[in-house]
């Protein structure tokens, strides 16, 4: 059924019993009836629908109001990660024009919006110093938008690689020691690690992250939240720290030497000068500006500075508009 307009919502609504009785009153003494829109009676229905969207208001604003439980309220019982739909009552999920699910922040229990340390910008706020050497560098990279791209999330594992993602792999595992860090669940993460990285490369790889490493909640895990990189969970994971090349002599891993290539600088919150940035790959397997040969230079840039966090603070990574016709130019 469709109401006419909003005017004819806030008419009068006769009730059906009434209508039944006068009905031969109205045919002949009634005058002919003004045609114009606000005084067109509304169908027989109206009155139930007008009631149904009442209830169905009345339901959605009880649901935003209850998006935390209480802490005296008995949790509700969950399955763990990637088990199925949590039960009891989820977080609404806000929609963007195109009907795709908005990202909602974590909840408290998955540690809410990180914010940066005052220790972390005082570390990052002093003058890099260029070496004579390049040291190691800790390359931490993200997956999708930033060397591939799911144009489904219905069939997260299908998939485009970006170009030169491959290459570009290889020469981070050749010069430095990598991460890799994904936000999709695991099974997907290893999926796309399958396809852009052959067994002998991938088994150099530290340590293959998704999302059941960003210790959300169970009904965080199965939201589109957003999810966020804490550098401090790499730096601390035995795993990793023992990757260090000087671990035994007291080498770490920290902001000094660690870099997180991401497409997104919200996920970088709490370490925000060890992002290089690089825009979001939507698939165009013709890049006019080759971003990871880009990437691949900054890396080389970093290698040679004592501070990463400070000489990305001082230098961030601006991408280059026409990168391969200069490039092919200087190749000539």
């Amino acid at each position: 059924m469709e109401l006419r307009s909003a005017a004819q919502s806030l008419q009068p609504q006769p009730r059906r019993d009434r209508r039944r009785r006068n009905r031969g009153q109205q045919r002949e003494s009634e005058p002919v009836s003004d045609t114009s829109p606000t005084s067109a009676p509304l169908s027989p229905n109206a009155d139930a629908t007008m009631q149904r969207i009442e209830v169905i208001a009345q339901s959605l604003e009880q649901v935003s109001i209850a998006r935390e439980p209480s802490a005296s309220a008995t949790p509700s019982l969950q399955p763990g990660p990637g088990t199925g739909t949590s039960i009891g009552s989820p977080r609404p999920r806000p929609k963007r024009g195109n009907g795709k699910d908005e990202k909602v922040p974590p909840s408290k229990g998955s540690g809410g919006i990180p914010s940066v340390s005052e220790a972390y910008l005082q570390a990052s706020n002093v003058v890099s110093q260029p070496l004579g050497e390049p040291q190691n560098l800790l390359v931490v990279i993200d997956l999708n938008g930033t060397l591939v791209y799911r144009p489904s999330r219905t069939a997260p594992r299908k998939f485009l690689t970006r170009p030169h993602a491959p290459l570009f792999l290889k020469y981070c595992l050749d010069t430095f020691t990598v991460v890799i860090w994904s936000s999709a669940r695991p099974e997907n993460v290893k999926a796309m690690c399958e396809a852009i990285l052959p067994p002998a490369l991938r088994r150099r790889v530290v340590a293959i992250w998704g999302r059941d490493k960003f210790n959300l909640t169970p009904e965080d895990y199965n939201l589109r939240v957003q999810c966020y990189k804490r550098l401090d969970k790499i730096w601390s994971d035995p795993v990793i720290a023992a990757s260090h090349p000087a671990y035994l002599s007291g080498g770490r891993w920290d902001q000094t030497n660690t870099v997180l290539i991401d497409d997104s600088l919200e996920k970088a919150r709490s370490e925000p000068h060890n992002l290089i940035e690089v825009p979001e790959w939507l698939g165009d397997l013709n890049e006019a500006d080759e971003i990871l040969p880009q990437v691949h230079d900054h890396l080389n840039y970093l290698s040679m500075h004592s501070n990463v966090s400070a000489c990305l603070r001082a230098n961030p990574f601006k991408p280059r508009i026409g990168y391969r016709r200069a490039t092919a130019a200087a190749s000539r």
